[in-house]
């Protein structure tokens, strides 16, 4: 009678251990404490789904790879401007300037004499080679103020809070994925700094993007439209747009 009352009492431990070991496992509590560990929380995931897309999909023109002497013709000082766009970005002595997309520097050489040696000017390209080319430029005219960067298609590399003015010139439409680019620009900027996109109306993959798609995309990035001019062309083809971060 004692062994069977032994075997009963090592019998019922042993259910209870195998109960606790695999019961509470699988009972509802534990079960929705997996769940709720497994699967993010609705606010969460609710933000991310309301945060738009920075990818953009349109057409856009080919980096120009070509001879650098063709952004050299005497004529477009006259066309463009270059002194009335730094008049309007506030572009003066002592200002460090950003152009993004630089080319053959034909920019960025007028900036950095307008900054002076107290000022800096950034040239910003994904083109090795063009940056080569603008490093033998300032040396050649004595530019000690020029800073090159071989940037990112969707990033400038610009050092945070750096720079009190930026350019693209004849670049936009080259741009992959500008609001990301726009982004990242908007934090090497001051505060009120301008930002200056000059470009000619078109569909984007004929060298020209309609002024309208760059307002929006801008706007998306974080900028505000503050300004328009249509004077770097007598043909009025070109516009010159000027924004503030917001």
């Amino acid at each position: 009678m004692r062994r069977s009352f032994f075997e009963v009492l090592l019998r019922s431990l042993l259910c209870l251990f195998a109960a606790l070991a695999f019961g509470c496992a699988t009972n509802p509590f534990t079960r929705r404490a997996v769940n709720a560990l497994a699967s993010p929380a609705p606010t969460a995931a609710g933000e991310r789904a309301q945060q738009p897309s920075d990818t953009i999909n349109r057409p856009t023109s080919k980096p120009y790879t070509g001879d650098l002497s063709i952004f050299e013709d005497p004529k477009r000082d006259e066309n463009v401007q270059p002194n009335r766009i730094m008049d309007i970005l506030g572009i003066n002595a002592g200002s460090n300037v950003a152009d993004i997309g630089a080319g053959s520097g034909w920019f960025t050489v007028r900036a950095a004499r307008r900054v002076g040696n107290n000022g800096v000017v950034y040239a910003v390209d994904i083109n090795r080679n063009y940056l080569d080319y603008i490093e033998k430029r300032a040396k050649q005219e004595g530019l000690a103020n020029i800073h090159t960067i071989l940037g990112k298609e969707d990033d400038p590399l610009l050092p945070r809070k750096s720079v009190d003015a930026v350019l693209l010139l004849k670049t936009y439409h080259e741009v992959a994925q500008p609001i990301r680019l726009l982004k990242r620009t908007r934090e090497a900027m001051r505060a009120g700094a301008l930002l200056g996109i000059i470009d000619r109306n078109g569909k984007g993959d004929d060298h020209g993007l309609d002024k309208e798609v760059v307002i929006k995309e801008a706007e998306r990035a974080g900028f505000v439209l503050v300004n328009q001019y249509d004077f770097v062309k007598p043909d009025k083809v070109d516009y010159f747009l000027v924004f503030r971060a917001r």
